[in-house]
């Protein structure tokens, strides 16, 4: 339902000057930039406080962005690298830090060249975000926050309209920016939903789809099962890491994804990050084959010669299990996929299960939902959009973050372009205003 026929409208006296839909790190952003420039913004948000999925990505530690030189960072960004270029030039991994510092936030380079703050925690550095934002310095202005407001689209006016806990809302803004999240984590207020909106006024969307997620794997042909894990692996391992592997893949274009790491089995298949980091090509070739077969390496550190001249060792009287333990180290959940996935033969011939061991094909059917993912492809044609990140056909509409039509890896990548949108989008309002 269209936001025209769903509000009944309350008046609307004032026109405001900037509004900000969405209290992310890209909305936050945008709404600083405005604030010190000495513009008054008002912010909404669906939720009854701002931030909250950037305060559960901070519960293992956040993740802030990534020590590596610019160029490789900006390279992670995939087909999308030469849009993001821009915004990460103007504001890149070490100005991230820098105003994390203003804020009086520390942070440290971990051993993955992964940036954290010093107190590996997203609550303190929101806490000072927000108290900045409501207490600027001169000649910043402060930021109005209004929360438990659902932006619902355009009525026929231009006016913005919202859902609140006192009624329908509607208000004319000056300029707008949306920064509204992609489809992941819905239960802390990114839901997509802005994509009906959007499309009904022409603003041309990709589909959303699950970025840095999780699979789930064809059936194994050894226990006669179309799909998932046997039963006895799914409750015995699922939950379990594969550590110290490698995983190899080569979609149908010819990318080919080449990395060692770790990952997790789940009841239906496959997550965690070495997984996320090959995700986007996985996904890809699915859409177009139908499913993706990657090459998991349970022991990349040894060469095929020794791995051959171990399994190829006599064994005696000892069991396979026995022998692999003991002359390759492989028990637990790397036994297990063995057994899972190869059948007696194999499993007998040394040359063909030593093979297997360095190359084990595994086969997914379908990424899992965009609900379970940790961020979304697809959204707002970039194409839709200037250098500043607004609507070509809508001028005074500004879009940023996870609503923008890119994606990247987990490591602090999503994480500094969503903020960095976030400051074009600031900045190119500015610009419009004037």
């Amino acid at each position: 339902m269209s936001a025209e026929s769903s509000v009944s409208l309350m008046p609307d006296h004032d026109t405001l000057e900037v509004v900000v839909v969405g209290g992310g790190p890209a909305g936050l952003m945008a709404a600083e930039v405005l604030s010190q420039a000495g513009h008054t913004v008002d912010l909404f948000d669906a939720m009854p406080s701002v931030g909250r999925k950037f305060l559960l990505a901070g519960k293992g530690g956040l993740n802030l962005t990534h020590a590596e030189p610019l160029p490789a960072f900006i390279g992670r960004y995939g087909e999308r690298a030469s849009a993001v270029a821009p915004w990460l030039e103007a504001f890149g991994p070490d100005a991230l830090r820098a105003w994390a510092a203003g804020l009086g936030i520390d942070t440290f380079v971990g051993t993955s060249q992964r940036v954290f703050p010093s107190e590996m925690k997203a609550a303190p550095l929101l806490r000072a975000w927000l108290y900045r934002l409501r207490h600027p310095a001169p000649p910043g202005v402060p930021v109005r926050f209004h929360m438990r407001h659902r932006w619902l689209g355009w009525n026929a006016d231009g006016a913005l309209c919202f859902d609140s806990p006192s009624g329908p809302v509607a208000r004319h803004a000056k300029a707008t920016v949306l920064a509204l999240g992609g489809a992941s984590w819905p239960r802390l207020g990114s839901d997509g939903a802005w994509q009906t909106p959007l499309s009904e006024v022409g603003i041309a969307v990709a589909p959303l789809v699950p970025a840095n997620c999780g699979f789930d794997v064809a059936g194994s042909a050894v226990h006669g099962i179309q799909e998932g894990w046997s039963e006895v692996f799914a409750q015995r391992w699922a939950g379990q890491p594969f550590k110290s592997v490698a995983l190899t893949f080569t979609d149908g274009l010819g990318r080919r994804f080449e990395r060692k790491g770790e990952f997790v089995a789940t009841q239906t298949g496959v997550e965690g990050s070495l997984i996320y980091a090959a995700s986007a090509l996985l996904r890809d070739e699915i859409a177009r084959s139908g499913q993706a077969t990657f090459h998991l390496n349970l022991l990349p550190d040894r060469s095929p010669a020794n791995v051959l001249a171990q399994v190829a060792h006599p064994r005696g009287s000892r069991s396979l299990s026995s022998h692999l333990k003991s002359r390759l180290g492989i028990d637990g959940i790397k036994l297990a996929l063995l057994y899972e996935c190869l059948d007696k033969a194999t499993l007998e011939n040394p040359v063909e299960l030593a093979c297997a061991i360095q190359a084990l094909p595994i086969t997914l059917l379908r990424p899992r939902p965009v609900a379970e993912a940790i961020s979304t492809a697809g959204g707002v044609r970039l194409e839709a959009l200037d250098d500043h990140l607004m609507v070509h056909q809508r001028p005074g509409l500004f879009v940023a973050g996870e609503m923008l039509d890119w994606e990247a890896p987990t490591g602090g990548y999503l994480l500094t372009a969503t903020m960095a949108s976030g400051r074009v989008s600031g900045q190119g309002v500015a610009a419009y205003l004037a």
